[in-house]
């Protein structure tokens, strides 16, 4: 029998690059928020061992993929013969910024804990998604948080309700590639997290009335200037989106977000969406699909 689960998206509020390690990784703050978009991860339990990728994912070899990895990780502490059959149903786009792989990856280590009897605490969790990628642990984590480290120190905050109109623009941008870019910002001030909780993430858009007050997202992304100065896509998507409001890119691109109180105002804005640009309306998560029933 194959069960379905949900492996949302999430945007990346702000992301300032804040300091480098002596390995070379880069020290990150930022605050996620899981929004209610999602690729759907559908698992069939096998009992000979094996993981089995049941459908290509252009550009990505099996033993490379997320999900195949999480589900290889998690054997270690699963029953003997534990084995499962993934099939990915992929709405968000690869090289986009929403965390999609990683929170493919994250699903299934949820869900196989399940599945599997494994029964492990979420920190335990966390810390095999970390083995995945910075991303995978804030799916784990599954609420809105505020991250530091690499993105593998958690904090829960408070994020106001708010619609999301999020843009896509049609090029992948390497991660890997960005942060080693010479011109990137690496000294940003940190934050303290607890001034600086009480007022994130909200945008006070009220839509499109001219000299309405509106009021920015906290911080900005160190990433974004780099991104668009090597994709005219990206910027041309921040451009129009800016006309109704703060708009920014999510991680390191290439999709970028703006902010509204009400899903009409968000619904508004995406009706007037050029024919040359593809987006989306989605409600920000306080909290994962999964997270009471599987962790």
């Amino acid at each position: 029998m194959s069960h379905a689960y949900p492996a949302p998206a999430k945007l990346n509020l702000f992301l300032h690059v804040v300091g480098r390690r002596a390995d070379g990784y880069h020290l990150l703050q930022s605050v996620f928020r899981l929004i209610g978009r999602a690729d759907t991860v559908h698992l069939e339990l096998r009992e000979d061992s094996r993981v089995v990728r049941e459908a290509d994912l252009p550009g990505v070899a099996e033993d490379h993929d997320l999900t195949v990895r999480a589900a290889r990780l998690l054997q270690a502490h699963a029953p003997e013969g534990a084995g499962v059959n993934i099939r990915l149903d992929k709405v968000l786009p690869l090289g986009g910024g929403l965390g999609g792989g990683s929170s493919d990856a994250a699903t299934v280590l949820l869900a196989l804990n399940r599945l599997w009897q494994v029964n492990l605490s979420r920190e335990a969790l966390q810390e095999l998604a970390l083995q995945l990628g910075a991303d995978v642990p804030v799916f784990v984590f599954g609420q809105s948080a505020f991250a530091e480290g690499v993105g593998e120190i958690l904090h829960p905050v408070s994020v106001p309700p708010a619609w999301y109109v999020v843009l896509m623009p049609p090029v992948q941008v390497p991660t890997a590639a960005i942060f080693a870019a010479p011109e990137l910002t690496r000294n940003t001030p940190p934050l303290k997290i607890a001034p600086f909780s009480a007022g994130v993430g909200h945008t006070a858009l009220h839509g499109l009335q001219p000299g309405e007050s509106r009021r920015p997202l906290a911080g900005h992304n160190d990433l974004q200037p780099v991104v668009v100065n090597r994709y005219p896509e990206v910027a041309r998507h921040l451009e129009w989106l800016a006309q109704f409001g703060d708009s920014r890119m999510t991680g390191s691109g290439a999709c970028v977000f703006a902010s509204f109180e009400t899903e009409e105002a968000a619904r508004d804005v995406l009706r007037q969406l050029p024919g040359t640009m593809q987006g989306f309306v989605a409600q920000g998560l306080d909290k994962h699909p999964l997270y009471d029933c599987c962790a």
